[in-house]
């Protein structure tokens, strides 16, 4: 038989390959007897076994060709292939090691060894082998629709593309990894966890999923669970940029200031013109009180790139810093740019309110205030009645019964007091009053217990019926004690000086207080308030980086306010003595006293520090983290009054609590 009639019958068992996978074996068997050994002949008579599914006649073959062309790439890598489909890892690994050494670039080569390393616990070796096969085989070429409508901020339009072809290819990890992207910017980051880990199990190597993953729990100041990922991605790639910049975050969540201001400083000797590094800093030096550093930092920032919206707003949001004539010429400037980013322009928009605002300008300054908060509002898609009908919910489960048959639900444990209240209202003052005492440590505002209820089904998803807080009156004794432990568990890392007890001071656990008295019944909880215009207008022009998209309208503060206090009416009916008020305007004006019931309340002796609170250096990482560390003052009590002539909408949407 000739050489071309040879080929013509490799190309009919070939097109057999896909439609008959049965009668390929036959006819590629038959060439065999006729030409012993063929190379081609034994590579599609492997191929069409395993077509059939039986993987040890497609390792014969494909070792038989190995044999036959011991420096053919292709060929180890088919025999290691068909190794691993039959579970003999360590000699698949082999056969496809000698194939990249024959071949480095072969991509599938890389892919199938990322595999077997992760299944054998190699993770080092699996994120490299992973790094070179996506390096080399621009694995995700199909969806770049999706991605190039994703980058374009068309999310519905890249969420039908990606949903679409999962629905074809389900382990598609590209596909999943984006839909993660499109989740976390609806912050639905349960999901978007959900779906990156789905990512990981297929594809353990996957480093862009990895640190999707730390990008989606640093929006959460989830930081512990971030520096074990950080740390492979490191291993991997110890001089990324953007993964250091990660690590330190993590630090400063965790209140290890001096390991993040380490990783920065060495971060700044490598790239002195990356205005990202130089914020940063700053934010690690605010934190840890380094005030005049922190300013130096930021306004490096702005020299780096004028155009810096976050530096500018993080010189305003230090609330003590001023800024000059020639501050509010550049900013000027920037905000008349048409092409600056509405990213960009509502940070100029809040810095100069704030600006302004310090020059007695205040028409100008609230007409800034009033911009920067329609550009956020406009992209939060907040619905206002998503909260009303949370809190319908909770007082129809939460009543005095449902608590009653629940009565040995939970934890013993004392050790967290939890500030609730909204925003802007003094509860970083009564934190660091708090923190003052020797026996309560200050950490921050943990996201734990809201993980909680996004997991117990928190987040409203359209056309389905609501499960929280329903879902918390299933809870069983047993189901809810562990919760209870869990959050003690998962919030030990933050506890840095082992002290009896520390603060939990998210300010819309409020909204969550039944679970929290249900899994953590001993623990202590203050509702820190403050005059209803005047805690609403601090919201509206402080711009929160993240989430609180309530505060973006001044309609939208005033219902938050109402629903909040109804809501805490309505526990202090059925948990009477449960939750203790804490009025800052009673706290301006007799602080010794209100320090007293405060301590009390905590069964916690009086001590004196805690009226110098001021004089306590911790790490804080609020907006208000400047004012704490001054002595109390009545400044900042009156100071909406000066906006009044605008706030007619948040007087008509308080209603009564506006009088």
């Amino acid at each position: 038989m000739g050489a071309a009639a040879i080929d013509a019958q490799l190309l009919r068992v070939a097109t057999l390959l896909e439609r008959d996978p049965a009668g390929a074996v036959r006819a590629a068997t038959q060439l065999l007897q006729e030409h012993p050994g063929h190379p081609a002949a034994l590579l599609l008579l492997g191929s069409a076994q395993r077509g059939v599914g039986n993987a040890a006649a497609a390792r014969a073959a494909f070792a038989q060709l190995a044999s036959a062309q011991p420096d053919s790439a292709p060929a180890h890598f088919e025999h290691g292939r068909a190794l691993a489909l039959e579970g003999r890892a360590g000699e698949a690994r082999t056969s496809l090691e000698r194939a990249v050494a024959l071949a480095p670039d072969l991509a599938p080569a890389w892919g199938e060894l990322a595999a077997l390393y992760a299944a054998g616990g190699e993770w080092a070796a699996c994120d490299r082998a992973y790094a070179r096969f996506v390096s080399l085989a621009a694995p995700e070429a199909h969806l770049g629709e999706a991605a190039r409508a994703l980058a374009g901020e068309r999310l519905s339009i890249a969420e039908a593309l990606l949903r679409r072809r999962l629905a074809q290819a389900p382990t598609d990890t590209g596909a999943l990894r984006l839909l993660a992207g499109i989740a976390a910017e609806h912050e639905a980051y349960a999901e978007a966890e959900a779906l990156l880990g789905q990512c990981l199990q297929l594809a353990p190597g996957d480093s862009r999923a990895r640190f999707e993953l730390v990008r989606i729990l640093r929006a959460q100041q989830k930081a512990e669970p971030m520096l074990p990922l950080l740390a492979r991605l490191l291993a991997l790639d110890p001089h990324n940029l953007h993964y250091r910049r990660m690590q330190a975050a993590a630090y400063d969540l965790l209140g290890r200031n001096a390991q993040a201001q380490q990783i920065l400083r060495a971060l700044l000797e490598e790239f002195p013109d990356d205005e990202f590094v130089w914020l940063d800093y700053g934010h690690s030096l605010r934190t840890a009180g380094q005030t005049a550093a922190a300013i130096a930092a930021y306004r490096r920032a702005t020299q780096v790139r004028a155009g810096c919206g976050q530096a500018w707003f993080s010189l305003a949001n230090l609330k003590t810093f001023r800024f000059g004539a020639d501050d509010i010429a550049a900013m000027r400037a920037q905000v008349a740019r048409p092409e600056l980013k509405d990213s960009e322009r509502l940070q100029f928009e809040f810095a100069l309110g704030k600006a302004l605002e310090d020059e007695r300008d205040f028409g100008a300054a609230f007409a800034h205030y009033a911009r920067g908060n329609a550009l956020r509002r406009a992209a939060a898609g907040y619905d206002p009645d998503s909260t009303t009908r949370l809190v319908e919910r909770s007082e129809a489960l939460y009543t005095r019964e449902f608590f009653a048959a629940r009565a040995d639900f939970g934890t013993p444990a004392t050790d967290p007091i939890f500030i609730v209240g909204l925003p802007r209202a003094g509860s970083t003052l009564v934190e660091q009053i708090l923190a003052s005492h020797s026996q309560v440590e200050g950490t921050r505002e943990l996201p734990d217990i809201l993980g909680f209820a996004l997991e117990l089904g928190a987040r409203e998803v359209p056309g389905r019926a609501p499960a929280y807080p329903q879902s918390v009156g299933r809870l069983s004794r047993l189901e809810a004690t562990a919760l209870g432990e869990r959050y003690l568990a998962q919030t030990r890392a933050h506890r840095l000086i082992g002290r009896a007890h520390f603060i939990d001071k998210m300010p819309n656990n409020f909204l969550h207080l039944g679970l929290i008295h249900l899994i953590l019944p001993r623990a202590r909880i203050i509702d820190v308030r403050r005059a209803p215009l005047a805690c609403c207008f601090s919201n509206f022009k402080q711009h929160f980086q993240v989430g609180l998209y309530f505060s973006y309208s001044l309609e939208d503060i005033g219902r938050y306010y109402r629903d909040y206090v109804r809501l805490m009416a309505h526990f202090d009916a059925v948990l009477p003595g449960r939750v203790h008020r804490l009025q800052y305007e009673a706290l301006v004006a007799d602080l010794e006293g209100e320090v007293r019931r405060l301590l009390q309340f905590c069964g916690l002796p009086f001590e004196e520090r805690c009226l110098r609170f001021h004089e306590t250096a911790r790490v804080v990482q609020t907006a208000s983290s400047e004012q704490v560390r001054r002595p109390l003052n009545s400044d900042g009590l009156e100071q909406w009054r000066h906006f009044e002539p605008w706030l007619g909408p948040l007087k008509q949407a308080l209603g009564d609590l506006a009088h």
